[in-house]
């Protein structure tokens, strides 16, 4: 029966994830290395996951909260090769548009569907190679860029299947663009099989899947989309001495100096508000012109000008 369900793009709000059709797993676990924090966070991910957009507000503020004690390491999990997949009442890109609009309401972030009907992807192999080519010019651009993308997906209907698009992002993200370009023709497409493999020793069958491991090698696995206490939890777990750092709240704008866009849900996420308190503050902000907005069917985001 679950077979009939299995579809990487009717990603499931109510569980959080995004899951593919389950291949070969493999015995053995990999050890996960911690570098030069007490914790290594291993992300998967995929530039087209909505249920990885819906945890941004969450580990924005896990980074800002815990960010002296761990790393995050970002890998691309391949979400759509191609539209061979015909499953769970998917069988073309246009159906994915309403599902993608209801998982827009369920997590209180702006997406907009309708690239499934105007500019649909045919895989997201291209922009999880892009990845890893931005990761190898820079951790901290690249995953900016990553950011960069989802927005041109979710709100502007780019599709980001394209080098036109991707190249975009990449100049938004202060990438070198032909670098990027040759290592997304060469040595990216390597990383990101290696990711792949990783994904399939550690058992990854959806996205997004975050791993938490300490420098024994003890491991928690958080899957899905999940509320910031269960990250937050994790990360305790392995490493109870952490001091969470209180985000100051005097100046409404400051966030924006860390996050040059942010979605009400992100705003409130942050800084413990509700979401409809964050969304009037960002209103008012916006209406005396300290701030940009982009408004889609589904939302808005707010931008730093």
């Amino acid at each position: 029966m679950s077979e009939d369900k299995t579809n990487p793009l009717l990603c499931d709000p109510v569980s959080g994830t995004c899951e593919m059709p389950m291949g070969e797993k493999s015995n053995e676990s990999p050890h996960i290395q911690t570098e030069n924090k007490p914790i290594k966070i291993v992300y998967y991910t995929d530039p087209i996951c909505s249920s990885c957009w819906g945890i941004e507000p969450q580990l924005r503020k896990l980074k800002l909260e815990y960010g002296d004690y761990f790393e995050i390491d970002y890998r691309m999990g391949g979400l759509l090769p191609d539209w061979s997949y015909n499953s769970g009442g998917i069988s073309k890109p246009s159906d994915v548009a309403h599902h993608w609009d209801e998982a827009s309401l369920y997590y209180e972030m702006p997406i907009d569907g309708n690239v499934w009907i105007e500019d649909p992807l045919d895989s997201s192999y291209p922009s999880c190679i892009a990845m890893k080519a931005a990761q190898m010019q820079s951790k901290e651009k690249a995953v900016y860029f990553m950011r960069i993308l989802r927005e041109k997906l979710y709100l502007d209907k780019k599709n980001i299947a394209k080098w036109t698009i991707i190249e975009e992002a990449a100049k938004a993200a202060d990438l070198d663009i032909q670098k990027l370009k040759m290592d997304y023709e060469g040595d990216a497409k390597k990383l990101f099989q290696e990711d792949l493999n990783l994904g399939k020793t550690l058992g990854v069958r959806g996205f997004p899947t975050l791993f938490f491991a300490d420098e024994n090698q003890n491991k928690l696995t958080v899957y899905g989309s999940k509320p910031y206490a269960s990250y937050e939890n994790a990360l305790l777990a392995l490493f109870p001495e952490a001091k969470k750092k209180n985000i100051k709240n005097e100046n409404p704008l400051a966030l924006f100096d860390i996050f040059p866009t942010l979605a009400p849900k992100e705003y409130a996420v942050i800084l413990d508000k509700s979401y409809s308190d964050a969304k009037i503050i960002l209103e008012r902000l916006h209406e005396k012109g300290l701030l940009d907005k982009k408004t889609i069917k589904n939302g808005s985001l707010y931008i730093k000008k």
